[in-house]
């Protein structure tokens, strides 16, 4: 048996998480965001969801408070936040522990943490997206569980170290990722070369990494020693001091690892 939640935050998360939910039978009821538009915006995405004022859900329907916001405003909010009997309240944080809620006016707390990186207006097939989960009781676990197995295709509990520690290697995965690729995309503008160019080699790397990892799948000049490539390469970055650092101190820890490496 499903039941309704509420949401406590507007951001790119829940832009994605409550249609989802909505949409496989866990009604959305309430959406509370501190710019009332934010909201406003949100619930006409679902089916049948109004705006709250306030994080005052005592006379609420629901029985999952989910609080999507930034994670230094969790805590506060968790102790802020008005819920009626019987409410359980989850963040959806990666990186924040479940203890953060441990002031809270509920009845149960969770975890229910979505792997994935979300903007707005760029669609996610949720099926595809793993949900982590982590609660103190067995019912609000299967509650939990339940829930996510709903808009999931792979559900794992998990504690907080553990959490913490996959979120760090997600953001290096994704967003060091990124920060590399806008890199990339700055000496191509700085030269006037076109950046669609690298999308083949871009789509070639993610794909070799995911057919035989990683490790294997590193190649370049740092990965094979060419120290002539190298110093010719912080020739031409001499003029873009923050890049220039950045390549070599990467280049550095590909060469130690792999030099490392072959001398075991």
């Amino acid at each position: 048996m499903s039941f309704s939640v509420s949401f406590a935050g507007s951001g790119n998360l829940a832009w994605h998480l409550a249609p989802a939910l909505d949409n496989a039978g866990y009604p959305i009821r309430e959406v509370y965001s501190r710019n009332p538009q934010h909201a406003k915006k949100l619930a006409e995405r679902l089916y049948n969801a109004e705006v709250k004022a306030t994080i005052d859900f005592s006379a609420s329907p629901s029985r999952v408070f989910i609080i999507a916001v930034a994670d230094d405003a969790i805590e506060q909010v968790a102790r802020e936040i008005i819920l009626p009997d019987d409410a359980i309240l989850v963040h959806t944080s990666g990186s924040q522990p479940l203890e953060k809620l441990a002031f809270a006016a509920a009845s149960g707390t969770g975890v229910f943490y979505p792997l994935q990186t979300f903007t707005k207006g760029v669609k996610v097939d949720f099926r595809q997206v793993p949900v982590f989960v982590e609660t103190e009781t067995e019912e609000v676990e299967r509650d939990l569980m339940k829930m996510a197995r709903a808009i999931s295709k792979q559900v794992v509990q998990i504690n907080s170290p553990d959490r913490l520690a996959l979120h760090v290697a997600a953001v290096m995965a994704s967003n060091f990722t990124n920060y590399m690729l806008t890199l990339a995309h700055d000496v191509c503008d700085k030269h006037n070369l076109d950046f669609e160019w690298l999308k083949p080699l871009i789509a070639e790397t993610i794909n070799k990494t995911f057919q035989v990892g990683p490790g294997m799948a590193q190649t370049g000049p740092a990965r094979r020693g060419d120290f002539e490539t190298l110093d010719r390469h912080m020739q031409l970055l001499q003029h873009y001091p923050e890049i220039a650092e950045l390549y070599r101190m990467i280049s550095q820890h590909i060469v130690d690892r792999y030099h490392d490496e072959a001398d075991k």
